[in-house]
């Protein structure tokens, strides 16, 4: 079967069984590197700025979604923010119950126009709210690897 094969009705689709050889990889980006490592090694949080819309990037980016302007300003951001939405996951990635549902949460940084999707802990899930001040805890730096995972966790403030 050539990758040009047509699918004239949808009982003729073919199944791949086994592993799917890929010859790329994904990266973070100029952009994404950049705000891994300062996690990674500072602990702390970088966006973009736009200097002609203004608007605050986090995670940040190269280029202004707005303006297309190029963004070479880099800002720290406050590990402070506030839950904009949350939700409970009850199942994990595979589809089994969780023990105990976990909360998970956009947060909107302070200083930022954008944000991250998180974890929230050291909480009790019935008393999140949005609006609800959080900070970021960062994993001890001897753990950190260069991932948003390097997150730990979201806490009340």
């Amino acid at each position: 079967m050539s990758l040009l094969h047509r699918i004239e009705h949808p009982r003729d689709a073919l199944a791949w069984e086994g592993d799917m050889p890929t010859l790329g990889r994904y990266t973070a980006g100029i952009a994404g590197e950049k705000f891994f490592r300062a996690i990674q090694e500072h602990g702390q949080f970088l966006g973009t700025v736009c200097p002609i819309c203004e608007i605050v990037y986090v995670p940040p980016r190269l280029y202004c979604e707005q303006c297309f302007e190029h963004l070479d300003e880099w800002i720290e951001i406050s590990p402070i923010g506030w839950v904009h939405t949350f939700t409970l996951v009850h199942l994990d990635l595979d589809g089994n119950p969780l023990p105990e549902p976990l909360p998970l949460a956009f947060i909107q940084l302070d200083g930022a126009d954008g944000g991250l999707v998180h974890f929230l802990d050291e909480i009790d899930p019935e008393q999140i709210f949005v609006g609800m001040p959080v900070e970021a805890v960062f994993k001890d730096p001897a753990e950190r690897k260069g991932s948003i995972l390097d997150i730990a966790y979201f806490r009340p403030v």
